[in-house]
């Protein structure tokens, strides 16, 4: 089993994302998918926390904002061909490490398919924070 990796912004890791939808109606448990880790409070802060955005290949609606992944990113990551969205309309916040991280499917232990590259990360992050700021992004505290 590989080590947790260090919460990196832009790392997509294996998790149990848990919708703030689901949330609502009382549930505690999601569904394991890709997330992208967007914030990580300091490494000396105990407990540190993590802000997760889902990955989903339902493509955004209604209210919900999404940025999808080009197919080149998702395969050098190892994500599958379909079209996927980082959706950056809520979030889960969470402790680092956490029974939420599970390995890959298919990996070896691994709990992380890599990293958003930076440009696209850019994009992701601001458009969370732009909704964060104006509480557009609904938050499900684990």
């Amino acid at each position: 089993m590989a080590p947790i990796p260090e919460p990196k912004p832009g790392l997509v890791v294996h998790y149990d994302y848990l919708w703030s939808r689901e949330a609502s109606a009382g549930r505690t448990q999601g569904k394991d998918r890709p997330a992208c880790l967007v914030a990580a409070s300091d490494s000396f802060a105990n407990p540190r926390y993590v802000v997760l955005l889902p990955i989903t290949h339902t493509p955004p609606s209604g209210d919900t904002i999404g940025i999808e992944i080009p197919p080149k990113v998702k395969q050098a990551i190892g994500l599958n061909d379909a079209p996927s969205w980082v959706i950056v309309s809520e979030h889960n916040i969470d402790e680092w490490p956490n029974g939420g991280l599970s390995p890959v499917p298919g990996s070896e232990g691994i709990f992380a398919y890599g990293f958003i590259p930076p440009g696209l990360f850019a994009t992701i992050k601001g458009k969370f924070l732009d909704l964060a700021k104006a509480r557009k992004s609904d938050p499900v505290r684990r």
